[in-house]
């Protein structure tokens, strides 16, 4: 039951196939290069073999608004001195705005709270008006401008106007606590920071005002803050704070007009995202307008297959990666459908509500999300049309085998079930789905055009069925452009080149399939060694968290008489009891679904499973608290409190 089947649990119609972007971009390839390509890996080799020919394809394709230039790839045999579009000139927010009518460019969902609606000429008024006043506070090309704010179509609007005058964008949700911001805006010194006068989640008014004065105590360099309303109040907030001013004051001077966008190099900053945290102040890691754009474009056409008109839901906040992604599907004229709040509020069932009521063509969420819907015995079919849903994204950790079944029964069974991975580190996918391509139970479907992917062995040996270290071995447009304050490149070097020369490694745990698709068994430096055998912990959260008296998991190593012993600690269901018998069916099924060696020591239950602010199991975290080390970094978990749950445990000295 638990295993990984031959047989497609999905495969795309004729009829759909003739439709796909993936099939249009394939004939146009052919016509242009006057040569065949019978199947998907025959593309995806030709892509990795010929980046710049085939970076050039996709910006025709997908018609990206700007000057080429005449040179398509400078330096493509290192990964680091490698330059995409070198003579390249263009405005990602002028790519994002191209639609300029009545149709809608974004819904809005907060909770049960507020819904409203923004056209695309909505949308464009605004980013003007706002471009105006920014311009007029001295935002200026490569100025730093910041959002601590919920996932509103504001947030949208200040990104874009912000991009618009060719000034960088960064973020994080209001949930961070004052040193989780100040340890990401800290290091990047914005001149301007937008935030909203509260937030609603699970159905409760949080005011966060003093963690906002905080924060403009600890930035010198900030001059105005620009509160958005969301609650109502955003007037008295922005009295309170020093240079407050609300979005409404903040623009009422300037009238809508025509964009005068900022053409800037290919590879100008223009985002800065952050790393989780956990093992030290966040990374800032810095990506450029160009290759953000063209990566996105080519991931939302050519393997997600949205058309204009289509309409992308992606659970997210604005200080996780997929935000800036959902974002950029406005280059192919879809509708946005944000969403802020709890994902479980009002029982669990408010996105799948949403999906239906806003009529989604494409659903994304976390794997996390999923599996706790199943739990929660929610079907949502049973009280939902997802007539016009064809694609469901899942990303943040392994999808479960069990995952892939349940959507496929509970959600839509003519469904496009496109597990990714990449990361913040690029912005976007390694690995990924293909509308054209069948779904086999617990892989990713493919790697991504363009993306040269591998998997290695400690040596650099190239592996096919088998567990290591998932690389990219050319160079690709979404690559960072660096590291902020990172001046000579020594630490973006350390963070990605040091294991293999002139190659990638994403510190992912992962293996290539017999179908060409990728499995992804955790992060490299959370696996598990007993014995010397290498064990990712997806493969025993896959085990674990079958079990309906199971909440979710966490897995760890433990240096034990001079080897590892795998140390599971489980947080339980309600009124679900971790007794022996229960401890002695997970074991077993933890024998005899994964190997003897992945059975753990001890099982230990816990009331919190700690997690960084994106949602990710804080796995390095816990394993410091049990070697006695300290966590570097607790401003980047959600709950550091957890932690204290893993001190000095009894079990754990026999």
């Amino acid at each position: 039951m638990n295993e990984p089947s031959d047989m497609p649990l999905w495969q795309p119609s004729a009829a759909r196939l003739a439709g796909t972007h993936l099939t249009a971009f394939t004939r146009l390839a052919e016509t242009r290069l006057n040569r065949r390509f019978p199947d998907y890996e025959a593309l995806w080799r030709y892509s990795v073999d010929q980046p710049g020919a085939f970076w050039s394809l996709v910006w025709d394709y997908c018609g990206v608004i700007g000057v080429k230039g005449d040179v398509t790839l400078a330096h493509g045999d290192s990964m680091q001195a490698a330059r995409f579009f070198p003579h390249a000139r263009l405005n990602y927010a002028e790519n994002l705005l191209r639609r300029r009518d009545d149709a809608p460019a974004v819904m809005f969902w907060g909770e049960d709270k507020v819904q409203r609606q923004w056209s695309w000429r909505a949308l464009y008024d605004i980013v003007a008006r706002l471009q105006q006043a920014l311009r007029a506070e001295g935002v200026k090309p490569g100025d730093r401008v910041a959002g601590w704010l919920p996932n509103l179509p504001e947030t949208l609007a200040a990104m874009l106007a912000t991009a618009s005058l060719g000034a960088v964008w960064t973020s994080c949700s209001p949930d961070f606590g004052t040193d989780g911001a100040l340890d990401r805006f800290g290091q990047t010194e914005p001149s301007v920071l937008f935030c909203a006068d509260g937030y609603w989640y699970n159905g409760k008014p949080f005011d966060y005002r003093d963690k906002l004065a905080q924060l403009a105590d600890a930035l010198p360099g900030l001059t105005r803050i620009v509160v958005v309303p969301y609650l109502g109040q955003a007037n008295a907030v922005a009295r309170a704070l020093p240079g407050g001013v609300t979005l409404d004051d903040l623009i009422a001077p300037y009238p809508a007009c025509d964009i005068a966008f900022e053409a800037v190099a290919f590879n100008h900053p223009l985002f800065i995202l952050y790393s989780s945290g956990t093992t030290g102040k966040p990374k800032c890691i810095v990506h450029g307008v160009g290759g953000t754009l063209l990566q996105h474009m080519k991931e939302h056409q050519l393997h997600s297959d949205i058309h204009t008109l289509d309409r992308l839901f992606y659970f997210t906040t604005c200080g996780w990666m997929m935000w800036n992604w959902q974002m950029s599907a406005l280059a192919s004229g879809a509708t946005l459908l944000l969403y802020d709040g709890s994902p479980l509020y009002g029982g669990g069932d408010i996105l799948w509500r949403y999906a239906e009521t806003a009529g989604a063509t494409h659903f994304g969420t976390s794997a996390k999300f999923i599996d706790s819907t199943r739990k929660l015995g929610i079907l949502p079919n049973e009280r939902h049309r997802f007539t016009a849903l064809r694609a469901l994204f899942s990303t943040g950790s392994p999808l479960l085998p069990e995952s892939f079944d349940w959507i496929y029964r509970a959600v839509k069974h003519d469904l496009n079930l496109a597990s990714i991975s990449g990361g913040t580190d690029i912005v976007s996918c390694f690995a990924l789905g293909s509308a054209n391509l069948p779904v086999y139970r617990g892989e990713l479907q493919c790697r991504g055009l363009g993306m040269a992917v591998e998997v290695f062995d400690e040596h650099g040996n190239v592996l096919v069925g088998e567990k290591g270290e998932l690389v990219c071995t050319r160079p690709f447009p979404s690559m960072p452009i660096g590291f902020w304050r990172d001046e000579d490149g020594s630490a973006m070097r350390r963070a990605y080149f040091n294991r293999f020369p002139n190659v990638w490694a994403h510190g992912d745990f992962a293996e290539i399939t017999a179908h060409r698709g990728v499995i992804i068994h955790g992060r490299s430096d959370a696996v598990l060694n007993p014995g010397g055998v290498r064990i990712g912990t997806a493969e025993l959260y896959r085990q674990v968290e079958a079990f309906d008296e199971i909440e979710e998991a966490l897995a760890v190593g433990q240096p034990w008489d001079n080897d590892e012993r795998v140390i599971l600690f489980v947080r339980m269901a309600r009124g679900a009891v971790l007794d022996e018998e229960l401890t002695t069916r997970i074991k077993e099924s933890i024998r005899r679904g994964a190997s003897p060696r992945h059975v753990p020591a001890h099982i230990v239950a816990v009331a919190d499973i700690p997690r960084t602010a994106n949602g990710k199991i804080a796995e390095l975290a816990v394993k410091n608290v049990l070697a006695g080390q300290p966590v570097k970094n607790l401003s980047a978990l959600a709950n550091p409190d957890s932690l204290r749950l893993y001190q000095d445990l009894a079990e754990l000295k026999s």
